[in-house]
């Protein structure tokens, strides 16, 4: 018997709100945590805007000696942990160490450290011979994103398999499909399993002015993600975690959990095609939904809300348009498609496992966020994209999809359990 995989706790540290119900009242808000950028001046930047988050790690029980040896993505990922296991009730020692796992995705690991790092050993990047003598110990840490896995796993005492997924934006529903695969071949019976990113710095910045993937909207920085409109021109970087504490079925009934959502199945192809490019039909996403569909037992009809990954990229949009026309058929004109990114920015390898999160609350309690900043959409794009207002909405079964560059494309169908007769 195929061994289901429950989500009994949640955890997130999201732009706007920092903990998941404040996370979760944002999203249904419509309104948008994008602001120009405060960590630094980001005046020389073609894009000056980021979602940040007003996260303080001391007030958020980080002791100065976790603060001084975490980056911000770490501290973001155990914070989320906390959360997620205080929210699913599990008690230490509950599960032994050996059967919990840790999977965390990221797709520019500790980036603000290691950047902040090289300006001091460089002397502000003057000198080409580096003086490794004012190195913090911490360093190699930075240097080795699975270092934000070993956080989590030391914070939960996590003693079977733990690991870090980093494919780029994907990253963060890929590390989940990792773990499930876990619990479903009995290597775990439970997993803490996520997403993190901290990526605003200005080598990332720059790295995207350089390519023109984000948006030039700097005079409106509250309205400048906007997925589907035919005034969009990029995404938002973001920031933030998202975790879980995810579970065999038959052990989190047994202990009387509280179960937000099964997580069906998760499946991932590639475009082979090109770096950052899209092809328009959407023809390989299409086929991860396809994939999923079929492992999940789930015909496209029972979808009842996407989604979407919606950067407000003009060649993302319509590739993942035609990928959900071409999988759901008729029933896609049907079903209700919105992306989160338009108020939380674009998390990187984070958003995934962000996003997730916003699909078991949509199972939890029956509404859809919204498409916030949707004014004027896109004729060329014509599926019901929510647009500035929450709705209220029976969601039995959701459709997770993401897109990284590389041409990786990646599906979850998550659904309330034993609501959908597969």
């Amino acid at each position: 018997m195929t061994r289901r995989v429950a989500i009994t706790g949640i955890g997130v540290i999201a732009p706007g709100g920092i903990g998941t119900d404040a996370f979760w009242n944002r999203i249904l808000s419509g309104r948008s945590a994008t602001r120009t950028i405060t960590t630094f001046d980001p005046a020389s930047f073609r894009s000056r805007m980021a979602a940040e988050c007003d996260f303080d790690p001391t007030a958020h029980g980080l002791s100065p000696q976790e603060i001084r040896r975490m980056d911000r993505a770490a501290q973001f990922a155990v914070v989320c942990t906390r959360e997620c296991l205080a929210d699913s009730g599990l008690s230490p020692g509950e599960v032994a160490a050996t059967r919990t796992g840790v999977t965390v995705g990221s797709a520019v690991g500790c980036t603000i450290n290691l950047e902040n790092e090289y300006l001091v050993l460089s002397d502000g990047g003057r000198r080409w011979h580096v003086d490794h003598e004012y190195a913090v110990p911490h360093l190699y840490d930075y240097f080795v994103p699975s270092s934000l896995a070993a956080e989590v796993a030391w914070e939960v005492g996590a003693e079977g398999p733990v690991s870090l997924v980093s494919d780029g934006c994907t990253a963060g529903i890929d590390a989940i499909g990792y773990a499930c695969q876990l619990i479903r071949d009995d290597e775990a019976d439970v997993v803490i399993a996520g997403g993190t990113e901290a990526p605003i710095a200005p080598i990332t910045v720059a790295c995207f002015d350089a390519i023109k993937a984000t948006s030039a909207h700097n005079d409106d920085p509250e309205h400048a993600l906007r997925p589907y409109d035919v005034s969009r021109n990029g995404f938002v970087l973001g920031e933030g975690a998202a975790m879980f504490v995810l579970e065999e079925l038959g052990h989190a009934r047994r202990r009387g959990a509280r179960i937000y959502a099964t997580i069906d199945a998760v499946a991932t192809r590639a475009n082979a095609f090109h770096m950052t490019g899209l092809q328009a039909d959407g023809r390989e996403m299409a086929e991860a939904i396809r994939v999923v569909l079929d492992r999940a037992r789930v015909r496209p009809e029972q979808v009842g809300w996407v989604s979407m990954h919606g950067t407000g990229t003009k060649q993302n949009d319509r590739h993942e348009t035609a990928a959900v026309k071409r999988s759901l058929g008729e029933h896609a004109y049907r079903t209700p498609a919105s992306s989160i990114k338009s108020m939380v920015g674009h998390s990187l390898g984070a958003i995934g496992a962000i996003e997730t999160a916003a699909c078991a609350l949509a199972i939890t309690h029956g509404m859809v966020p919204p498409t916030a900043n949707l004014h004027e959409q896109d004729p060329e794009l014509d599926l019901d994209y929510v647009p500035l207002h929450a709705r209220q909405w029976t969601v039995d079964v959701a459709l997770n999809v993401g897109s990284g560059f590389g041409g990786f494309q990646s599906a979850m169908v998550l659904s309330r359990p034993e609501a959908v007769a597969r």
